[in-house]
């Protein structure tokens, strides 16, 4: 027997099978988004919950789902057939209205067959694999009421002699048809609701997809060709005309031109792009006209990696999930159970006729209490919720990372790249005694040139700027946090922390720390030059705040957390940027080791921490938080250690994130109030508690509609985070 987290429920209908031909494959066509691992190369239903396979939108086309389709015919054919049957159950209730009870049964029998075993059909195929497998679901409980109900008035019509008198009414059996045949099509609107509904969870990826440009502009041989967009290889030159979409990530080596970036950023204005500046693929170029080289092809380009991480996520189980799996789980054989008892009940103690007081409440309790609100509160809701994010410029990599981002209460963050731009300039260059300015320049940029760290790539931009050329460099070796060495022009050159050099032997003498310290109270970064055994010098780096940093910060206050600088630079300039900011607590001038011990701090603390950042000595401490966001344009190291990436790389979507978390838990937990509350209050009503006191019953056909349409109001609700201001 299987335990009870394996046992989902879900309300989920039509497939071409009962068992799909389920197989673990990353590029399955269809997939269960209830049971994790569970996919298919074809249409059919899972195997453990009974729902109909999701098409994977990476793999299958933006048409209509073929599950909508069959169960809109479907539905439609079912309706038709039990409107007479409808008709001729309730017309007596009509003033005026007379049938033939010995005529109309038959006409009732024979139009509720294929209403019950062709259109419910599936109901009862799903209800036997549930028994096989013992993973009872949804469709257990409603082929169990609907088949009481049908084969009760089968038998009343074909042998009604075989039924004691407690079974009839005024000397007649009662019937049942228009029971089955409603409940039936109820159950498939509810489905078709349902599908159609979920189709919608899945307009961010499509929308994603959408995006992409068809065709590019190839230059190759003196001449220019438009080529589909899988024909671009790296390395291609293309041209991008104003009004055309970039055709793949890659760098502008010719011209410019204001590019749209919306789509990806949610940055609103159009950006300034010039020659060696980087284009991303599906981003719109309004004005001027440029060529560029194609860098990452297929599913190395950014929006390929935003539709994948954004699938993987909407896929995830949040682990709030795991409550309504165990309540799911044990809920089935409780309702059968609960009939079983209500039957029992109701054909001791019940008015005549007993017994069919007793099978009416018993099929009402079963089909009231299916519990598929209950299996889609949850994955409804982050489905949704991770789509708006990826609209918003948020890479959520998995459900738990919403759920963990909502309980955030403090926020640890680098400084460069993250509060500040990342693109510092050199402000400043003083060499000591017997060394130029240009030659300074020149040996730090030239040592500088292998490395990829910001600070660094000023230090290049500065001497290209001034047309220095550099030395080539040999025996190059960086060292984590604190600076790089190497062989340039012949000497051995070191640049990093005063702290650096000294400890190869370079000795820091005169004014050097004070001219050093009155740089870094103007929020400057001193970067130290050593030649052989000597100082060279110094260069003062300055890099600007980013503009949404101070409102960032002041919003996250407002939501109640707790802003944390720890960066690797001086103490000085990161305490001029912390007072700038209105940063609660600074940590300066530490290694990366450093960041994760903080983090553990906190944490034992009882913190839950968020730590944001886009370097490689960033990529631990991403991996120790709670909850690890990196910035978008950082390493790729970075964002593969990080739960979240921003895009832009602006801590104003921080706060949108633990916005948008907070939004999408408040949405769960209303959709399992209402799930729970839906049956606590429904199973009782049907089993007829109510009777005594007010001689209330519940119909199986209302127990029907309420069934159905409580998996649809789940889904409506989940829908509204597609609306909610953030």
């Amino acid at each position: 027997m299987n335990t009870p987290h394996e046992k989902k429920s879900c309300c989920r209908g039509h497939g071409h099978s009962a068992e799909a031909d389920v197989k673990p494959s990353s590029g399955a066509k269809y997939f269960c988004p209830m049971c994790p691992g569970v996919e298919s190369d074809r249409p059919g239903d899972c195997p453990k919950c009974g729902m109909a396979l999701e098409r994977n939108p990476l793999l299958t086309d933006d048409g209509e789902d073929e599950e909508i389709r069959a169960l809109n015919r479907i539905f439609w054919i079912a309706a038709a057939l039990t409107l007479p049957v409808f008709f001729l159950a309730m017309g007596h209730m009509i003033p005026g209205v007379h049938f033939r009870k010995d005529i109309t049964k038959w006409i009732e029998f024979i139009l509720t067959i294929p209403v019950v075993l062709w259109a419910g059909g599936m109901f009862f195929t799903k209800a036997w694999v549930s028994l096989k497998t013992w993973n009872l679901n949804m469709f257990t409980l409603i082929a169990t009421g609907v088949g009481a109900a049908f084969l009760y008035s089968a038998v009343a019509v074909l042998a009604p002699g075989v039924f004691p008198e407690s079974f009839k009414e005024h000397g007649e059996v009662g019937l049942y048809f228009e029971a089955a045949a409603v409940i039936t099509v109820l159950v498939l609107l509810g489905q078709l609701l349902e599908a159609k509904a979920r189709a919608r969870t899945g307009e961010a990826i499509q929308s994603l997809i959408g995006l992409a440009a068809k065709t590019a502009h190839r230059l190759r041989d003196g001449k220019e060709e438009d080529v589909p967009v899988d024909e671009i290889a790296v390395g291609d030159l293309l041209r991008v005309r104003p009004g055309e979409k970039v055709p793949i990530d890659g760098t502008i080596t010719e011209s410019g031109g204001n590019l749209d970036e919306s789509m990806m950023t949610g940055e609103p204005m159009p950006i300034a792009k010039k020659e060696g500046d980087p284009v991303i693929g599906a981003t719109l170029n309004q004005t001027g006209s440029f060529v560029m080289r194609a860098e990452k092809i297929g599913s190395d380009t950014l929006l390929s990696q935003i539709v994948h991480m954004v699938a993987e996520a909407q896929r995830s189980r949040a682990p709030i999930q795991k409550v309504a799996d165990t309540v799911a789980g044990w809920f089935v054989p409780i309702v059968v159970a609960a009939a079983v008892v209500t039957f029992i009940v109701w054909a001791i103690f019940g008015p005549a006729p007993a017994m069919a007081f007793a099978l009416v409440n018993a099929v009402s309790v079963l089909i009231i209490a299916c519990p598929c609100a209950l299996g889609l509160a949850t994955p409804m809701s982050i489905m949704v919720g991770v789509g708006r994010a990826a609209g918003m410029g948020i890479l959520v990599k998995n459900a738990g990372a919403i759920e963990l981002a909502e309980k955030v209460t403090h926020l640890v963050t680098d400084k460069t790249g993250t509060l500040t731009a990342g693109k510092p300039r050199v402000t400043d260059v003083i060499p000591a005694s017997g060394y130029e300015s240009d030659a300074l320049l020149r040996l730090a940029a030239s040592i500088e040139s292998p490395s990829e760290h910001p600070l660094a790539r000023a230090v290049v931009d500065a001497a290209k700027e001034s047309n220095i050329e550099l030395f080539p460099v040999t025996d190059f070796e960086s060292i984590t946090a604190g600076g790089v060495t190497g062989i340039v022009d012949g000497k051995a050159v070191r640049i990093g922390k005063s702290s650096f050099l000294s400890e190869h032997g370079i000795a820091i003498v005169g004014d050097w720390e004070q001219r050093a310290k009155a740089l870094r109270e103007k929020a400057r970064t001193v970067v130290w030059v050593g030649i052989g055994t000597e100082l060279a010098g110094i260069l003062a780096i300055a890099d600007p705040i980013k503009e949404s940093s101070a409102a960032a910060i002041c919003a996250l206050h407002e939501m109640g957390l707790k802003i944390i600088m720890c960066t690797g630079d001086n103490r000085a300039t990161a305490e001029a940027v912390a007072r700038e900011l209105g940063i609660d607590e600074v940590h300066a001038e530490v290694m990366p080791q450093d960041k994760i011990e903080l983090i553990r701090k906190l944490k034992q603390q009882g913190a839950v921490v968020a730590m944001a950042g886009d370097g490689i000595n960033d990529a631990p401490a991403l991996a120790a938080a709670d909850v690890g966001i990196a910035m978008g344009a950082g390493t790729d190291v970075a964002i593969g250690s990080a739960a979240i990436t921003l895009v832009k790389g602006d801590l104003l979507a921080i706060a949108k994130s633990i916005r948008l978390s907070r939004a999408v838990m408040r949405n769960i937990r209303q959709n399992l109030f209402f799930a729970f509350v839906y049956n606590a209050v429904g199973v009782p009503i049907a089993a007829g508690v109510l009777y005594p006191f007010f001689g209330i019953l519940l119909s199986p056909m209302i127990a029907g509609a309420a069934m159905s349409f409580s998996s649809v109001s789940v889904i409506l609700n989940a829908l509204r985070l597609r609306k909610t201001r953030i």
